[in-house]
């Protein structure tokens, strides 16, 4: 009977440890509003699942140091990876460490560059970033009917996130309905506020005049209101707009200071990616491209979006 019993609690053991999966999640930097919603949100999700296991590691935006990371996540044998490119031209030498080594990998939030050309057990997990920045400058235009002068905040450009929205700007403003619409000045503020706001300041200080700021996320547009207002424009008077739908924006658009942005599923990236990641480790097949559509936020639908990022 104690054998019986020995033999039993062994073979649970054993297959509690079959079942249990580690997956390696390299996060480009963890001081970014965004990523951290969508960190927690992959997080809060692992806890749900009974023997997933997350080694969760900060770039803090070195390329260098991203791929010393996905490199021990090999040698410890994780059964899945997670990364959050820091610069999304280098993902082509991971994605080969991670295929090289047989070891599943799952890119989430932003675009790498070899995106079509994606080994097996690989995929993306993020929102169409040709739907965010359109989005954005439609709205823009509709509110400055059709006319006026734009100033554009950049993020960092190795991303591709941020020229996907730069593009949309342009492409935005090439349409009969918007050509009224004049782009005077554009540059990067690599996603940080308080770059935002230095840029905006920059701008103010050289007699720039412009009706709207096209920004590609929340953060800088944050930025760059806080340097209007410490200059004492008043922002009745000036179209604001930015990318993510963060708590940050919300509560600046519900205060009248953000006029557009657009809600970018941060938890739901995350959750999708770690979804990716163990069916991609249990050898299911999955597409390479996995969507999750943006939404448009104005001051008349905030409320709906206050408790989702």
């Amino acid at each position: 009977m104690k054998k019986f019993i020995l033999g039993t609690a062994m073979a649970l053991v054993m297959s509690t440890a079959a079942h249990a999966e580690t997956v390696g999640v390299s996060m480009a930097k963890f001081d970014d509003n965004f990523l951290t919603v969508l960190r927690n949100g992959m997080t809060d999700y692992a806890k749900t699942l009974s023997g997933v296991t997350l080694q969760v590691e900060d770039a803090q935006n070195d390329v260098s140091k991203q791929q010393s990371q996905i490199q021990n996540f090999i040698a410890s044998k994780v059964d899945a990876i997670i990364v959050n490119p820091v610069d999304t031209d280098a993902t082509t030498a991971m994605s080969k460490l991670a295929a090289d080594a047989g070891i599943p990998l799952v890119y989430v939030n932003r675009q790498p560059v070899n995106v079509d050309t994606l080994p097996d057990k690989q995929a993306f997990v993020a929102s169409n970033e040709q739907e965010s920045g359109t989005l954005e400058t439609k709205e823009i235009c509709r509110i400055l009917g059709g006319k006026g002068k734009a100033v554009v905040i950049m993020g960092e450009l190795s991303n591709q996130a941020a020229r996907m929205r730069t593009q949309d700007v342009h492409d935005v403003v090439k349409t009969d309905e918007c050509k009224g619409l004049e782009i005077v000045e554009e540059q990067t503020a690599n996603w940080d506020r308080t770059q935002g706001a230095d840029l905006m300041t920059n701008w103010l200080s050289s007699g720039i005049e412009f009706d709207a700021v096209i920004s590609n996320n929340d953060e800088m547009a944050i930025g760059a209101i806080q340097a209007l207002k410490a200059a004492g424009k008043d922002m009745t008077k000036v179209v604001v707009g930015g990318v993510d739908a963060t708590q940050d924006a919300l509560a600046a658009m519900q205060a009248g200071d953000l006029d557009v942005t657009v809600f970018q599923d941060a938890a739901g990236q995350g959750k999708g990616s770690l979804d990716a990641a163990l069916k991609l480790a249990k050898g299911e097949k999955i597409e390479k491209k996995v969507y999750i559509p943006f939404q448009l936020v104005t001051p008349e639908n905030v409320k709906d979006f206050v408790t989702k990022n």
